[in-house]
């Protein structure tokens, strides 16, 4: 509850239910049915969190079980993708915080994050921001599909976390509210 309450999900209720499998059906996988079961909204009663938790409910509950195991898991690489889904400005800034206290929280450095997201709120606390497009080349049965990565530094970065807040008309106000944000990241 500690781990969830900050990601808006202090009112989820998780719970392991352990369940023996029917007589001679064990095998590789144990003798038992092991499944999270949530209620993710009071009264709503609870369900298996794979049936009945959003993409984005799932990635903040994998956040916090992240956060509370950091130190004890041998897992070095952590993906996100869709933790923003929706969210607001004001959890992605709180998500944002966990990534970067989850990818410092070893005392050798041994997580590192990968994140998807859409909002600038949790891009800007990156220590690297990459952005990824793909594009359709060519015609007929020789179309492709071409993915791109670019590291994205300096203005570059300034003006893609401006364009993510505001879309292609970002001006230079939307620009030096990007940079107030990277500078409380940090």
């Amino acid at each position: 509850a500690r781990e969830l309450k900050p990601l808006k999900l202090g009112r989820s209720v998780i719970r392991v239910a352990i369940t023996p499998v029917p007589e001679g059906e064990g095998g590789p996988n144990g003798t038992d049915r092991v499944e999270f079961d949530a209620e993710t909204n009071p009264g709503a009663g609870f369900g298996p969190l794979r049936k009945i938790a959003s993409g984005g409910e799932l990635s903040r509950i994998m956040l916090a079980l992240k956060s509370i195991l950091a130190d004890s898991d041998r897992i070095s690489v952590l993906v996100f993708d869709e933790i923003d889904a929706n969210i607001g400005g004001r959890m992605g800034t709180i998500i944002g915080e966990k990534h970067r206290s989850l990818a410092n929280s070893s005392d050798d450095g041994s997580h590192q994050i990968l994140c998807i997201t859409h909002l600038p709120q949790i891009a800007a606390y990156a220590d690297r921001h990459l952005h990824i497009t793909k594009q359709v080349m060519g015609k007929g049965k020789d179309r492709q599909t071409q993915t791109t990565v670019l590291h994205l530094e300096g203005d570059n970065r300034v003006n893609e976390l401006a364009e993510m807040l505001a879309g292609k008309d970002a001006t230079d106000t939307t620009r030096k509210q990007i940079q107030e944000m990277l500078a409380g990241a940090s």
